[in-house]
């Protein structure tokens, strides 16, 4: 498999409807918003949704949900040391870490994909991996309404005379809202990592898909949709545009009391020389 041997830019958009897609745990679990009320999933959470797709795929991932771990392993640290070579070359007081980094990079998709800190209780040896594959935060097209709901448990989780505090909960869900995120493949730390023109394939195929597999009460079936992946393949390695003027040259014209995702808003200005596929999500 061949190295990838030129830049790639991406953007995503798709569309919430009644459901919570970024709960802010320091905020009730409210989905998250910022200050001019458009809402926001940050790229911790969308590289945990990439993570499951391509688990799903098949792919061996090193940091999995502990709901959604397929190996056995309970923690990151079980997860390297069950590697041999990784396990020897930690106990080395002298452990090659440029060699632990590659191995990793071999053995895990995620972790030659947007890189891993390698630093355990206890450990001498501290490794850090930088990914190719770079996220941005996806953010609203317009301002998002929050509807947030009392509900309640019909039972008490303990023995007890009385309805206990935690029978009432809240729960939160924005209503219609268009998102957008963009992100880009760098071919010098693909170099380092290992990531390959396959790689880059299979994380086209884990974006198309992105909310399949991932239903929640707060994310109930068909809540999420995926409705456009945009992919520019450059021709070099350093890119014919910088990443900012190719995100940049996508447009989306949502007005503010619309509540429908429509194909027509999208506005592509198309670069010069720059191939850009446009594909409709899964």
């Amino acid at each position: 498999m061949t190295i990838l041997d030129h830049k790639i830019d991406f953007a995503v958009i798709f569309s919430v409807r009644n459901a919570n897609p970024n709960g802010d745990p320091l905020n009730g679990n409210r989905p998250r918003q910022n200050y001019d009320g458009y809402g926001e999933v940050s790229d911790v959470c969308l590289k945990r949704k990439i993570r499951n797709r391509l688990q799903d795929m098949g792919e061996k991932i090193f940091v999995q949900s502990e709901d959604r771990a397929n190996d056995g392993f309970k923690s990151l640290n079980d997860r390297a040391d069950s590697v041999p070579e990784l396990k020897k070359i930690k106990a080395d007081k002298k452990g090659n870490a440029d060699e632990y980094a590659k191995i990793a990079c071999e053995n895990w998709f995620d972790v030659r994909a947007f890189g891993q800190v390698f630093a355990f209780k206890g450990d001498s040896l501290s490794v850090g991996v930088r990914g190719p594959v770079s996220l941005h935060p996806a953010i609203s097209l317009q301002p998002v309404d929050i509807t947030s709901t009392q509900i309640t448990k019909s039972v008490n989780s303990v023995t007890g005379d009385k309805k206990g505090s935690d029978t009432m909960g809240m729960k939160h869900r924005v209503d219609f809202g268009v998102y957008k995120f963009v992100g880009s493949i760098n071919t010098q730390l693909a170099e380092k990592t290992g990531f390959t023109n396959d790689d880059a394939e299979k994380l086209k195929e884990a974006l198309l898909s992105l909310f399949e597999n991932d239903a929640s009460s707060a994310r109930p079936e068909g809540s999420l949709e995926v409705h456009k992946v945009f992919w520019w393949e450059h021709n070099s390695k350093l890119g014919q545009y910088s990443s900012a003027k190719v995100h940049r040259s996508l447009q989306v014209e949502m007005s503010e009391d619309e509540k429908t995702f429509r194909e027509e808003a999208i506005i592509l200005n198309e670069l010069e020389g720059l191939k850009v596929y446009e594909f409709d999500g899964k």
